[in-house]
């Protein structure tokens, strides 16, 4: 079975937040910037396969759950909600280093 992955609007906005920030970050390194994103939409990918494999976000809610995505030396972290059985809502996407985002 596939799932469809769908984000929130605040999940949209953090990747565009992440992508500028790879910008600002590394003097307008625009290979680098769409690489941070190839790798948070493969991440993301594997939702459609397999959301219930991730780590769960909460001890109260098995549905809501984190994926983390490598890069470099850190990574990401995506929020998700497995909101049926053939639909998964990314709610909010961020770096490892960056303050929690619950």
């Amino acid at each position: 079975m596939t799932f469809r992955v769908r984000f929130t609007e605040e999940a949209e906005n953090d990747l565009v937040r992440l992508y500028k920030f790879v910008l600002a970050r590394d003097e307008g390194d625009w290979a680098l910037a769409e690489r941070a994103l190839t790798a948070i939409r493969n991440g993301i990918r594997s939702l459609e396969l397999s959301p219930f494999s991730f780590r769960k976000a909460t001890r109260d809610n098995p549905f809501l759950r984190e994926i983390v995505i490598p890069f470099g030396a850190s990574g990401y972290v995506a929020l998700y909600e497995i909101d049926d059985e053939t639909t998964v809502t990314i709610l909010a996407v961020r770096h490892q280093r960056e303050d929690d985002y619950h």
